[in-house]
């Protein structure tokens, strides 16, 4: 793929046209005039050492150059160039329990607290590997799809909470056959699932998927973590702890035997993780005996500048056109540039080599991509910053910018870059990247509504992008939970709303029933004893009593459906 940037420069070579009529228009002119002297053999002997054809190569060596610098003031660049590269790496997926048992403090801060730095560390040691992310309790989901994006597994790994999924319990096993199918196509490549659980309360079925997983030749990994002596569960922001049904402190246990018998199935080995560093040791020993295998990795894609190329011609010429002399001469090259008219045309060589030799933005663009492949990201910014000075409209610059600040965590100013850059872009591969990149950021800050209008525009240019795809579906998805959770709560406040309703209906009724048997009873007073009386009382109140014991079953029996264990 061809263009120009600067497109706009091509103008001058009319420029150019216009220079080469007036030039034979003035040599027709002189050959007339020559004419008026006699015969044009006879008048050429009168002229020795007058070259016919050096003036006119001079000429269109002058041209040459001038063509050859404006193509270079244009701005020419070939590509899109997309660089990949061979890694040898592993596909890791880390299956993380999200259920409220992980809030127990017996680790400390608290479970999931270390289960994230654990991650987190273990990210920050993977070079060429490929990394996934799912979270699980009562059900398991996709987080972060394989990549090796690392600081979009960080950027996600900080927003991991309980309260991202409404079924709680741990449900290992739907854990690790999501796990399974979320790994690419790629073939002989070495595959991991690390497991992070407190192992309480498995839903069962967690071993046979550990074998299955390693019968496909995925190892499986368990991290077990807490206390087997138990911790109890905090709720967050009330100093209390989880109770029972039975209005017991819930207290968490780690099962270590059911995570070693998983891991085992597996054919992995299992890590008990404590407030001490050696489980990260032993995490990252596991990590490096795996078989490492050839991974092709996509790192950028840019229009390569090849404006060098012709500045280089442009200047060959011009050095031959001052080198070459009009006249046939004996004398030197060297005192050939310092004759009469000459040292205009050393004033333009010299002026073109320092044209050659300014830095542009570009450069400053190819230093920062240098630094952004060596991980040195402020270094990056610092390049990247400068290429913006020199030109505030060219949008590669604010996009790298803004890759550089997203990998130092800087996401709303990233963000800023990113919007800026998409203003200006007009390319359409990286315009979806753009876009790519700006739902990744606000799908990590749970802004699932502007997420996927970023991921459909991005979508819109790249449509063949599987992971914006994937991307895409898992915001949508988000999002129609988060308004499916609020509609929940609607339906629970009309339920509740119908239910006292039909209380006050049944009370209404009872009244009017007792008003109905009173009527009836007046016409007969003298055979309405005390005790019959206090009879039909007691019955009524214990009917209202069966009624209300009836609605709050009806009540629990719902919660129960909607919330089976709250840890």
């Amino acid at each position: 793929m061809f263009r120009f940037e600067s497109s706009q420069y091509l103008y001058l070579l009319l420029v150019l046209v216009a220079l080469i009529a007036i030039h034979y228009y003035i040599i027709y002119k002189k050959k007339q005039q020559v004419k008026r002297f006699g015969d044009p053999d006879l008048t050429r002997q009168l002229f020795l050492g007058v070259s016919r054809w050096r003036p006119e190569v001079k000429f269109w060596l002058t041209i040459a150059a001038l063509v050859s610098f404006i193509v270079a003031l244009a701005r020419p660049q070939f590509g899109t160039r997309l660089d990949t590269r061979e890694r040898m790496g592993i596909e890791a997926i880390i299956a993380l329990d999200v259920s409220n048992s992980m809030l127990a403090e017996d680790v400390k801060p608290n479970r999931l607290e270390k289960a994230k730095m654990m991650v987190s560390n273990m990210v920050d040691g993977m070079r060429d590997d490929k990394i996934g992310l799912i979270v699980f309790a009562g059900e398991a989901f996709v987080q972060l799809p394989i990549t090796s994006d690392y600081v979009s597994a960080k950027m996600f790994l900080e927003t991991i909470s309980p309260s991202m999924i409404g079924v709680q319990g741990t449900d290992v096993a739907q854990a690790i056959n999501l796990a399974m199918r979320s790994f690419t196509q790629q073939e002989d490549v070495s595959r991991a699932i690390f497991v992070i659980t407190d192992g309480e309360d498995n839903e069962g079925g967690a071993v046979e998927a550990a074998k299955q997983a390693a019968a496909a030749g995925i190892r499986v990994f368990v991290l077990g973590i807490g206390n087997p002596g138990g911790a109890p569960i905090p709720i967050p922001g009330t100093g209390q702890y989880i109770i029972d049904e039975q209005g017991n402190t819930v207290i968490s246990k780690l099962s270590e035997e059911m995570c070693r018998e998983i891991a085992t199935a597996g054919g992995g080995s299992y890590i008990y993780v404590d407030n001490s560093s050696s489980a990260q040791k032993k995490l990252s020993e596991q990590t490096d005996r795996l078989a490492k295998a050839k991974i092709e990795s996509q790192l950028y894609s840019e229009y390569d500048e090849q404006f060098q190329g012709f500045i280089l011609i442009g200047l060959l010429f011009l050095l031959l056109d001052v080198l070459l002399l009009e006249r046939e001469s004996k004398t030197t090259w060297f005192g050939n540039l310092f004759r009469r008219g000459r040292p205009v045309a050393t004033a333009m060589l010299l002026f073109f080599c320092m044209t050659a030799m300014a830095q542009t933005d570009r450069d400053f663009i190819r230093r920062g991509n240098r630094l952004m492949r060596d991980s040195v990201y402020d270094k990056a910014q610092v390049e990247y910053q400068k290429a913006i000075e020199k030109d505030n409209t060219n949008p590669i610059s604010h996009y790298n910018l803004g890759n550089a600040l997203l990998y130092q965590n800087k996401a709303e100013d990233a963000m800023k870059e990113y919007e800026t850059a998409a203003r200006l872009e007009k390319d359409k591969t990286r315009l979806a990247q753009i876009y790519h990149n700006m739902g990744v950021i606000l799908q990590a800050a749970k802004q699932f509504d502007k997420a996927v209008a970023c991921y459909r525009n991005s979508l819109r240019n790249d449509p063949t992008n599987n992971e914006t795809r994937y991307n895409y579906a898992l915001s949508l998805f988000q999002l129609k939970k988060n308004q499916g959770g609020q509609d929940n709560q609607d339906q629970q406040k009309d339920d509740k709303g119908k239910d006292e309703k039909q209380e006050k209906q049944q009370q209404q009724q009872q009244q009017q029933d007792k008003k109905d048997e009173q009527q009836q009873q007046q016409p007969q007073p003298e055979q309405m004893s005390r005790e019959n009386a206090e009879q039909m009382l007691n019955a009524a109140m214990q009917d209202e009593k069966a009624t209300q014991e009836k609605l709050q079953k009806a009540q629990q029996q719902r919660q129960r459906k909607q919330l089976q264990k709250q840890w």
